[in-house]
């Protein structure tokens, strides 16, 4: 496994021998398929007025979903997808690019749209109320052929065989930020953000040469000489990405979800 996988705390099934499990014509290892609660989600999230749980401490308010909308598009020439954070490593002081997680399946070359799903989930704090919107899932939509199954997605270099049933494995993001990004354009696309960090160590800080999209909740960066675009997205933390796939098993959707770690509960209900 990477240096960039990082194991995260979602409950671990009983660990057993490899068998796999065949859904509507594909068949998907069971060490990578989501778990029913998973799976759900991941639907629920992406379907306007489902009550997708609770708020944590606070079992009286539902997190709502209160819309899915398009973001943007981003194109993926190379047809080789990373998922990952944008930011330099912490700990390199030259700032170069780092390794990008890259997946290991790749996906048609072209352009995609990017959606999200908002949650909501009022609270009052310090005698203020807020409305507790939230980003709770981003994904490309690879085609509009419908999602049979979810599978959590390997990056180039995971060794299958090192994960065990119920294991999940992401990327890791410090800063709360992730990003679809076309990986054979990945050094250009992220340089935005190397310079930036220069920037604020010289004192010499300047905006980011990127474009803000939904007041800064997501940024594009684009690379003309590739032809490539990178976006990026709220991400806290351990972060799973999720392969969406049809009958035949072809990728219908790459998504990220990281409201699952903030709701209570595993069912819900369209309202």
């Amino acid at each position: 496994m990477t240096a960039a996988t990082t194991r995260l705390r979602l409950r671990t099934d009983c660990v057993g021998a490899p068998h796999y499990r065949r859904r509507m014509g594909h068949t998907a290892d069971v060490r990578l398929a989501a778990k029913p609660e998973e799976s759900w989600y991941l639907e629920a999230v992406i379907t306007p007025g489902t009550r997708l749980g609770t708020r944590p401490g606070d079992p009286t308010t539902f997190i709502r979903v209160a819309e899915v909308r398009e973001v943007t598009t981003i194109r993926i020439p190379s047809g080789r997808l990373i998922v990952d954070s944008p930011w330099p490593e912490d700990d390199d002081p030259e700032l170069t690019a780092r390794v990008g997680r890259e997946l290991a399946e790749r996906i048609p070359p072209g352009i995609y749209r990017v959606e999200a799903a908002w949650t909501q989930a009022p609270y009052e704090f310090m005698g203020e109320r807020f409305d507790g919107r939230e980003v709770a899932a981003i994904r490309l939509c690879i085609t509009e052929t419908p999602v049979m199954s979810w599978e959590m997605a390997l990056g180039v270099g995971d060794d299958i065989e090192t994960i065990r049933r119920g294991d999940r494995i992401g990327f890791n993001s410090e800063t709360n930020m992730g990003s679809f990004s076309d990986a054979a354009a990945w050094p250009a696309l992220t340089a935005p953000f190397r310079e930036f960090w220069r920037g604020c160590q010289s004192g010499n800080r300047q905006p980011r040469d990127t474009e803000s999209l939904f007041d800064d909740r997501f940024e594009r960066a684009s690379d003309e000489g590739h032809g490539a675009d990178l976006v990026t997205f709220p991400a806290e933390g351990p972060s799973v990405v999720w392969l969406g796939r049809t009958e035949t098993g072809a990728i219908a959707s790459v998504a990220v979800a990281d409201g699952y770690h903030s709701s209570e509960g595993s069912e819900g209900e369209a309202q």
